[in-house]
């Protein structure tokens, strides 16, 4: 990793250096990389500069010109970190010293040499201030200390005093002790004394301990993408808990406290009653969205939308969690990073994108959903029905366990999956599949899938080299696809079953 960043920082100077020598603009490139601007890098500067130097003498003087012109611009750049950036310039114009000589080239020379002595008044300008601040705030963190040791001082005197009083009074009440009433006021100043004896250990370890109050902030806002946890609009799954995914993510190091938790979805859906109460309970938002179009999800678009506006618009929050598996978020997380955000990935185990999950600074699995024996319904079949065939019957559930893939199921609404790779699929999971398949008279695989999905939601493409979502075909039947069916097309029968659902262990 070490080596990995400083190549990457060593990547970014060489663009600087091109875009000057090019006389492009190098401000955009500076505020899209202000992490970048560190000390590091003028360290990184001095050494790659004298190389280059070394090796091609020929081709100096034109380098240190270009590197004269960076520093100039980085040296007047008032973004990012002020002194960071003058030890940048301040490493170019020392390094350049190198090449440009008084004797060789007196006019360079001359304006490396103004610079340097503007950039070392500007750096101790900024020390001087720094000193001053910290002086400050050890003047007034001094004075706090002080007065609280005055007043834990004072109390612990007047504890002192108490218990000098008491030891008083307890002698004089021994004396007495042939009177009863004396013998209980004794008990009670002997309890009373300990109890000061108690208060006085305390104040005493108060007095010699080190005070280091501990800061918490509101650092952390989270957003939830219901449409990803619930797996798809068209049979939602519920098996999800909000309170297990926010009670991990308060055990994570990074998240301090919660400030902000939206939930979108379109909350109109009678189907989510269900999460109302949950959300409503753990103070998230319901974000209201409604979708624009069939395919595209407006909950990303408005997620999106609202994470950067927060991200410019509250310094305050710095982790930010993303309760989503979709892809199209990971340049939302590389966005954020620029800003200097942490960023947390939170999803199913399994169904999160690979390059999301990449570049999230922690990954919070959730444990993927068990389904009701009520989410797997498989047509009731008599015994005349060629169902009865066990490789048919399993065969039919690994066709309908794609769809609780959010990838698979995304391709057999979108455009359907290939059969060389459902035969893939049906091989992986069944033992012996072909040989099964054959016994029973199957030689064609399209022919043995029209029977096996007769009567459920999936079906054949008209060109049959396609298993798609019965859905599909209605959209497309709609004109919204240029995807054609032949008439003998599973899919295209017009017909009416009567099924039971059934459950397979």
């Amino acid at each position: 990793m070490p080596n990995k960043a400083a190549n990457q920082e060593q990547d970014f100077l060489i663009d600087l250096l091109r875009a000057t020598y090019q006389n492009q603009e190098v401000y955009p490139i500076l505020q899209q990389n202000l992490s970048k601007l560190n000390d590091n890098l003028a360290f990184i500067l001095r050494k790659w500069v004298s190389d280059r130097f070394a090796k091609e003498p020929a081709i100096a003087i034109n380098l240190a010109r270009v590197i004269i012109k960076l520093s100039k611009i980085i040296q007047e750049f008032e973004q990012g970190n002020l002194a960071s950036n003058l030890e940048i310039a301040i490493a170019g114009y020392e390094t350049v010293l190198q090449v440009c000589t008084r004797e060789a080239f007196p006019k360079e020379w001359d304006v490396v040499q103004q610079a340097l002595v503007t950039a070392y008044q500007q750096r101790q300008l900024i020390v001087s201030r720094s000193i001053g601040e910290l002086r400050e705030q050890t003047i007034q963190t001094q004075t706090q200390i002080n007065t609280l040791t005055e007043q834990l001082q004072e109390e612990l005197q007047q504890a002192k005093l108490q218990v000098n009083n008491l030891k008083t009074t307890i002698i004089q009440l021994k004396q007495e002790e042939d009177k009863s009433e004396s013998r209980i006021e004794i008990t009670s100043l002997i309890a009373e004394f300990k109890e000061l004896k108690q208060r006085q250990n305390l104040v005493e370890q108060i007095t010699t301990a080190k005070i280091s109050p501990k800061t918490e902030q509101f650092n952390t806002a989270i957003f939830y993408d219901i449409e990803n946890l619930t797996m798809g609009r068209n049979n939602p799954n519920l098996n999800f808990s909000l309170k297990d995914i926010q009670t991990n993510l308060e055990k994570t190091t990074l998240v301090n406290k919660i400030a902000i938790q939206c939930a979108y979805a379109d909350w109109s859906d009678f189907r989510l009653r269900p999460l109302k109460n949950e959300i409503q309970e753990l103070g998230i938002e319901a974000i209201q969205i409604f979708d624009y179009s069939y395919k595209r999800n407006a909950a990303d678009m408005q997620l999106a939308i609202d994470i950067m506006e927060l991200a410019q618009s509250r310094p305050t929050l710095q982790v930010f969690v993303i309760v989503s598996g979709d892809g199209a978020f990971a340049a939302l997380a590389k966005k954020l990073h620029e800003y200097g955000k942490t960023v947390i990935g939170c999803a199913y185990e399994g169904q999160i994108n690979r390059i999301l999950r990449s570049v999230c600074d922690c990954f919070i699995p959730i444990p993927a959903p068990q389904p009701t024996r009520e989410d797997v319904p498989i047509n009731e079949v008599t015994s005349e029905s060629p169902l009865n065939d066990d490789i048919l019957v399993v065969t039919n559930k690994v066709l309908q366990d794609l769809k609780k893939n959010y990838e698979q199921l995304n391709q057999l609404r979108q455009g359907g999956i290939l059969l060389p790779k459902i035969h893939t699929i049906l091989k992986d999971n069944i033992p012996n599949f072909d040989q099964e398949r054959e016994k029973h008279g199957y030689k064609l695989l399209n022919i043995f899938l029209k029977t096996v999905i007769e009567g459920t939601d999936i079906c054949l493409s008209g060109d049959n080299n396609k298993l798609i979502l019965r859905e599909r075909l209605t959209l497309s039947s709609n004109g919204s696809s240029n995807q054609t069916f032949n008439s003998n097309s599973p899919c295209l029968r017009s017909r009416v079953l009567t099924t039971n659902s059934v459950n397979l262990s």
